[in-house]
């Protein structure tokens, strides 16, 4: 993982050298740490244990937004000084948060709502720097459209445990991919972290 710093040799800021950075994730779903070690960002996984229910009249945006926030506060009061890398992700059908089904019966339900019909999927990232706690939270979004399900397409993937511990009852890597017919925006934003994103904030919290 390289971050940017400015070099001596140099007033123009456009002229950097690069630094290592190696961050603290505090996020336990494995999707996001191989999303990191793909695009060569080095980390420690610290996951930060919070309530994670959505309080009354909350929006999607400002929900995930204060889960990133909250986790990485968190993590951070347990390793100051070092840069702490949160996130949430939620999928959104209208105005309707899909978090993880709490059983097959609402996974059923979640993925007869995502039938045939675009959707959302959202998410709030927080990255915390120095012992002053330097804070920066972005939002990424996502729109993936599924093709209409049949009750066999769906009774098949529920019956795969796939979509147990996934937002909205799917994962776009792997079975459910059959299902989606376009996507506009971040791919690995739908696998459950917009790296890009990342890549950006990690530039601006350490030049």
């Amino acid at each position: 993982m390289l971050g940017l710093r400015r070099s001596a040799t140099s007033g123009h800021d456009r002229i950097r050298t690069l630094a290592p950075i190696h961050l603290v994730l505090a996020s336990a779903p494995p999707r996001r740490a191989e999303l990191l070690r793909a695009a060569g960002i080095t980390f420690d996984v610290h996951p930060a244990h919070i309530d994670e229910t959505v309080r009354g009249g909350e929006v999607p945006e400002a929900y995930v937004r204060r889960m990133a926030e909250e986790k990485a506060r968190v993590v951070h009061a347990l390793q100051p000084g070092r840069v702490v890398l949160a996130a949430d992700t939620t999928v959104v059908v209208g105005s309707l948060i899909l978090g993880k089904p709490a059983d097959p019966g609402d996974a059923r339900r979640m993925l007869g709502l995502l039938s045939g019909r675009s959707h959302e999927v959202i998410t709030g990232v927080t990255m915390v720097a120095g012992v002053d706690g330097r804070m920066e939270t972005q939002v990424g979004t996502t729109t993936v459209e599924f093709a209409a399900l049949q009750a066999d397409d769906i009774d098949w993937y529920v019956a795969s445990g796939e979509p147990m511990d996934k937002a909205g009852a799917y994962a776009i890597q792997g079975g459910a991919s059959r299902f989606i017919t376009r996507i506009d925006g971040s791919y690995s934003n739908v696998v459950g972290l917009p790296v890009a994103l990342v890549w950006e904030m990690l530039k601006r919290l350490t030049s």
